[in-house]
């Protein structure tokens, strides 16, 4: 806990004085000749509130200096430490992909799967989403929210990009995602069940961009035979 105006604890200081001044009232005594003029003292409740009195103020004024000073709970900040694996999964989103070689699964539903485990098995690695057919765009950013990121992965659907299969747009986007990066290691995992067909950068282009800037590029083909 903090406190927002912590001067106001200065205030506090007021509170001894307090407490002597009112001690210093309650001892004061009128003079008798003799102390036997006076009737034996008996017990009130009054008389017990009016002796604990200074020390209710002296609450009183503390709780309300307390308040002045404005405390504030902190949550406690969450770290994270990285292995320095910066990861893009870049998947083949192209009609292709309906074919069902994995019945009852078709090969987009086996590629969102494997790159769902994929994800739960890493740990405090940065991981991005690169959706690609005729054009590609990133799905999602590098991020350590795999709640996210997975929920974005069993969105994906065939469709949302015009068909083809451009290949090489989908590595040189995840490539561009990965480039600035000052992870020590960055690898894309290029998913897709087919030969390039459409896109303005053919892969040869995007695998020579992924070398120059030190990416490693591991692919899955997904189709007849299972996953390769």
């Amino acid at each position: 806990m903090i406190f927002h105006h912590p001067q106001f604890f200065l205030f506090a200081l007021l509170i001894p004085l307090l407490l002597y001044y009112s001690k210093k009232r309650q001892n004061l005594a009128l003079p008798f000749s003799s102390l036997y003029l006076l009737p034996a003292p008996s017990f009130s409740l009054a008389a017990a509130f009016y002796r604990f009195l200074p020390w209710f103020r002296a609450l009183v004024l503390l709780l309300f200096i307390v308040a002045l000073a404005r405390p504030q709970r902190v949550t406690a900040e969450k770290e994270y430490t990285t292995k320095g694996v910066d990861i893009i999964i870049s998947m083949d989103i192209s009609g292709s992909m309906l074919a069902e070689d994995f019945k009852p699964e078709n090969r987009l539903e086996v590629a969102k799967q494997e790159a769902v485990k994929f994800i739960r098995g890493r740990e405090n690695d940065r991981i991005g989403l690169v959706v690609f057919a005729r054009q590609a765009f990133t799905q999602c950013p590098l991020t350590l929210d795999y709640d996210v990121l997975t929920r974005l992965v069993k969105e994906i659907q065939i469709g949302m990009i015009t068909d083809g299969t451009a290949i090489g747009m989908g590595l040189a986007t995840a490539v561009n995602r990965l480039r600035t990066s000052d992870a020590k290691s960055k690898v894309i995992i290029l998913i897709s069940d087919g030969s390039n067909n459409a896109g303005k950068i053919d892969p040869v282009t995007a695998a020579e961009l992924a070398k120059t800037f030190n990416i490693r590029v591991h692919t899955i083909l997904i189709g007849r035979g299972g996953l390769v």
